[in-house]
């Protein structure tokens, strides 16, 4: 990893400045900051830095904001890390010289600023997020006795530490991706089975698109407040942009004039199709200005206010336009939200004090509860022209959500849009095979020039083929054209090479040979076998698996105590089929899993899908200590097992997987 973040910092001058320890933290702060609302430009900086410690105790907002545009002007220029670390020594010093702290040159700053950046948390966050969860948990039947949370105490901490309200919200923001079931709800739970809800929240949330890179089970058990809101803030966000996008709003496509603008509204993220719909309606009123993000452009109220007035003239009040103090005003717009039924979880002072996150949350409640879209716009028909894959949909899920969590430098919000340039491709790459990549030919966006895009993709390309992927007529200008079977193609190799390797590396297991998918489907039929069941798959498209029934009897037989057969159904109906499915996902992301495969999947025999979940059981088994495994298994009985794996020779046929 240290290695990998030097690359990252190319500058000698700024790489001498850090640790490893300190770039790694303040890349975590930068790559949140820029999350917030899509990019990060200079402009921003002001108000974004203000959770660095000394930069932001010691410089108000507008001293930091003038000090960036004295030295920058071009308030509109993107930032990169490198960029971003030149700002943030530069503002150190600046604050250092009028507070009489030690110079940069001395790394006391340093360990005081980046030990703590990510430790400061915002009560005005705490509170919304509380107001969120008393509000869309009150009734659930476990945690009533629990709530509501006061919102100025920290019983939330105390409250996470068994799991259950985090997987519980996880569930609200995208129901049905945790079976309840397999959720630990004893009033006691001892150590181990904490663990498994935090084990079961963690996995669940990488798969609807969290990102959990330097989150862990015992930051929950320890109530490290800083990581647990930092994950409920990114499940609530999930939530709230949940309807965001034209399958779940159709009426969306009046923000637009034709089939090619659709088409680049469907890959764009929530936030921007937020951003794109408040300008939208802002056209409607005198407002003049573009709101290009959820922090500097509404912190004087005055967007909320016309933006309120649009759609929801009835409720207006005059003052709100007349009146020239900022906060009330702000507090006028709540009031006004208030009489339209909005819920709002943010104060006047969150929005004078532009915070990205609640403002984001207030706007994202405005659009659930009034669009002012017109459901009979003549685009809607046109929608239904459109091809709709959802076999693409949700090979493009998967891999988006694979490739977010493995901690690359940027969030994708769209495989086809997002990896074009080649950059995150080449990130995941080098994850995926440490060293294979030669970033001194590599393009760092943001990238204008199409041609160093092709550079970047041909080298994918290139590294694809070395690692033995069947790339037949796929070419570097294919990933740039966005052609989407070639980068489903694609992405599935790296996938599945990425899970062998995983394999392959438990050398003490396979005695470093290659692992192949004929040694994975052998692997869970001795399992299955010597559990003393009958059941076996032919291979990963076996129909007979969509019942579940197999894949309950392995995970069975890798931990006993894991499968509660009371609550299997027989898998006869569509219905009992997806009941077993959703308990089979759950119960292997409790062990700890990380898949993303959904229910379907299963039930329809994705043989691609079935692999991967096949081998992540595999791998999660093999990793275990001799003395955590199962006492049904003997020791012989692994070393014969492991020994078919290792002597086995490379045969594909069990999941044709290779895309010609």
């Amino acid at each position: 990893m240290a290695g990998y973040v030097g690359i990252l910092v190319s500058d000698p001058s700024l790489q001498n400045q850090f640790t490893q320890v300190e770039l790694r933290s303040l890349k975590t702060h930068f790559t949140s900051m820029r999350r917030e609302s899509g990019k990060l430009t200079v402009g921003d900086l002001g108000s974004r830095m203000s959770r660095l410690k000394v930069v932001g105790e010691n410089l108000s907002e507008q001293e930091r904001a003038d000090f960036i545009a004295d030295l920058y002007p071009n308030l509109n220029d993107e930032v990169d890390f490198e960029f971003f670390l030149k700002v943030y020594l530069k503002l150190h010093a600046h604050a250092s010289s009028r507070t009489g702290s030690p110079a940069k040159n001395s790394s006391a700053f340093l360990k005081a600023a980046t030990t703590t950046l990510l430790h400061t948390i915002s009560e005005s966050e705490k509170a919304s997020y509380v107001a969120h969860i008393n509000n869309y948990l009150a009734q659930d039947g476990f945690l009533n006795k629990y709530l509501p949370v006061d919102p100025s105490s920290n019983d939330l901490f105390e409250i996470v530490k068994d799991g259950v309200l985090l997987c519980k919200l996880i569930n609200v923001a995208v129901p049905g991706t945790i079976d309840e079931r397999a959720i630990n709800t004893k009033r006691l739970l001892n150590p181990w089975e904490r663990n498994e809800n935090h084990t079961l929240c963690l996995n669940s949330a990488k798969a609807i698109g969290c990102t959990v890179v330097n989150i862990g089970t015992q930051d929950f058990i320890e109530g490290r407040r800083h990581l647990v809101l930092g994950l409920i803030s990114q499940i609530i966000k999930i939530q709230l942009l949940a309807d965001l996008n034209l399958k779940k709003t159709p009426q969306l496509v009046e923000l637009v004039d034709d089939s090619k603008d659709v088409e680049e509204l469907m890959s764009l993220p929530p936030e921007k199709i937020l951003l794109r719909w408040m300008n939208f309606q802002l056209k409607k009123s005198p407002y003049k200005k573009i709101v290009s993000n959820f922090s500097t452009d509404v912190k004087d109220a005055e967007a909320y206010a016309h933006l309120l007035n649009v759609l929801a003239p009835e409720h207006s009040n005059p003052s709100t336009l007349t009146v020239k103090d900022p906060f009330q005003r702000a507090k006028l717009v709540l009031e006004h939200a208030d009489r339209m039924g909005c819920k709002r979880y943010l104060t006047e002072k969150d929005i004078v004090d532009g915070s990205p996150n609640l403002n984001l949350a207030f706007v994202a409640h405005i659009f659930q509860h009034r669009n002012g879209l017109s459901t009979e716009t003549k685009q809607i028909s046109f929608l239904e022209t459109l091809p709709d894959d959802a076999q693409v949909s949700r090979e493009e899920r998967v891999f988006r959500f694979w490739i977010n969590s493995l901690g690359n430098s940027t969030y994708i919000n769209n495989v086809f849009e997002d990896l074009r340039n080649g950059w995150i491709l080449l990130e995941t790459l080098d994850k995926v095979s440490p060293g294979i990549v030669n970033w001194k030919i590599a393009n760092r966006p943001p990238i204008k020039l199409p041609f160093k895009k092709v550079e970047n993709c041909n080298q994918v390309v290139k590294i694809g083929k070395q690692l033995k992927f069947s790339l037949v007529n796929i070419a570097g200008n294919d990933i740039v054209q966005g052609n989407k079977k070639l980068i489903l193609a694609y992405l599935w190799q790296l996938m599945r090479y990425n899970i062998l390797q995983l394999l392959r590396n438990l050398r003490f297991h396979s005695h470093g040979k290659e692992i192949t998918d004929v040694d994975i489907l052998r692997w869970a039929n001795t399992k299955v076998s010597n559990s003393g069941s009958q059941s076996r798959m032919d291979s990963f498209k076996d129909k007979s698996l969509s019942d579940g029934i197999f894949f309950l009897e392995l995970l069975s037989a890798v931990q006993p105590r894991s499968v509660n057969w009371s609550l299997v159904t027989k898998g006869v109906t569509d219905d009992q089929k997806k009941m077993n499915a959703t308990y089979i996902i759950s119960i292997a992301r409790k062990l700890g899993c990380s898949i993303f495969l959904l229910p379907e999947d299963i039930t329809e025999v994705n043989q691609k899908m079935i692999l991967t979940l096949t081998a992540s059981i595999m791998y999660w088994f093999l990793k275990q200590p001799v003395e955590e495994k199962p006492s049904a298994t003997s020791d012989s009985e692994n070393g014969s097992q492991l020994e078919t794996i290792s002597n086995s020779t490379t045969d594909d046929s069990a999941s044709e997987s290779s895309v010609e």
